[in-house]
């Protein structure tokens, strides 16, 4: 049998449980075109599977991503009789070390905005107002990407100061309210973009493309990338990558930590609060926040000592 073939019934038993199986889906039709959609699912050997998990570059978490679609294929491969074994790799190689976020200051914040609004070489597809709102929402909300390029304009309620985010990941939907600060901004920005002629249905993007479509995501973040480095912001940590997007994400989250610790709120209480705003599926998912930045280190230290004296503890 075809590999294409198997590889299609395959992605529709997964979705048939119900499942988004969107990121894998991806992998196995990328699988598919490097080996040939003519080809037998029985004449896949091991050193076309290996040359596809290796890719060009080196060894990242993708190739972990990239096998453990592989693993659930041909499980289901070899248990409905359509191959004899499995030619994925015996021996795994050691995972890298994991991707450390990059959590932006207030002075990064304020130049990625400022860049983002002057910005125009390559502008192409995307407004320089609409990116620059919608860097901010990302950080003032802390929803990911994905979920913020698309809501409609039926999603955001400006009048209740609420975001409906729809069937997420992990297919969750919430409510996020909007602070007075954003929702001002995001106010002026709605009127704008009503007044430059962007389309108003209720499922019309509310963070549209020049054509008035939904923005696509890796236009998104080529336009970023470039926004980033025209305003020279940069690891000097030595992590693998250069600050992303989606670390927006993290910095709400660590600055909402920080001020926690700063207005006295008893973090641990309010952390489940968190978890369930930021959309994640367990508590173990929003404790990786956690990590400890310099800002964050600087007022646990503070709180453990005005504990520490209330107590009467001695050196």
């Amino acid at each position: 049998m075809k590999l294409q073939a198997i590889v299609t019934q395959y992605v529709a038993f997964r979705k048939s449980l119900g499942e988004g199986f969107r990121s894998n889906e991806q992998v196995l039709k990328s699988f598919c075109h490097a080996l040939g959609d003519r080809l037998d699912v029985g004449e896949v050997q091991a050193a076309q599977v290996d040359a596809f998990l290796a890719g060009t570059g080196p060894l990242t978490s993708r190739w972990y991503v990239k096998y453990c679609a592989l693993r659930g294929f041909y499980r289901y491969a070899l248990t409905r009789g359509y191959v004899k074994g499995s030619p994925l790799p015996v021996v795994i190689p050691k995972r890298p070390q994991p991707l450390v976020p990059y959590v932006y200051s207030r002075e990064d914040l304020r130049r990625l905005l400022d860049g983002a609004l002057r910005y125009q070489k390559h502008r192409g597809q995307l407004e320089p107002f609409v990116v620059q709102t919608l860097l901010l929402f990302i950080y003032a909300t802390g929803l990911r990407v994905r979920e913020s390029l698309t809501l409609t304009l039926g999603d955001v309620d400006l009048r209740e100061r609420l975001v409906t985010v729809r069937q997420s990941k992990f297919f969750k939907s919430r409510l996020v309210p909007l602070g007075p600060q954003l929702m001002k901004a995001l106010a002026n920005y709605a009127a704008r973009c009503e007044g430059a002629g962007y389309p108003q249905g209720s499922g019309s993007p509310f963070f549209p493309a020049r054509g008035g479509g939904p923005i696509n995501i890796v236009t998104l973040q080529a336009n970023f990338a470039r926004n980033r480095k025209r305003a020279d912001i940069r690891r000097v940590d030595g992590g693998r990558y250069q600050p992303r997007i989606h670390d927006l994400r993290h910095t709400f989250a660590v600055h909402r930590l920080v001020a926690w610790y700063r207005e006295g709120a008893e973090v641990q209480r309010w952390l489940p609060h968190l978890s369930v705003y930021l959309g994640h599926a367990c508590l173990a998912s929003t404790s990786v926040y956690l990590s400890m930045t310099p800002e964050l280190l600087t007022q646990a230290s503070m709180r453990f000592e005005k504990h520490a004296l209330k107590g009467g503890l001695h050196d």
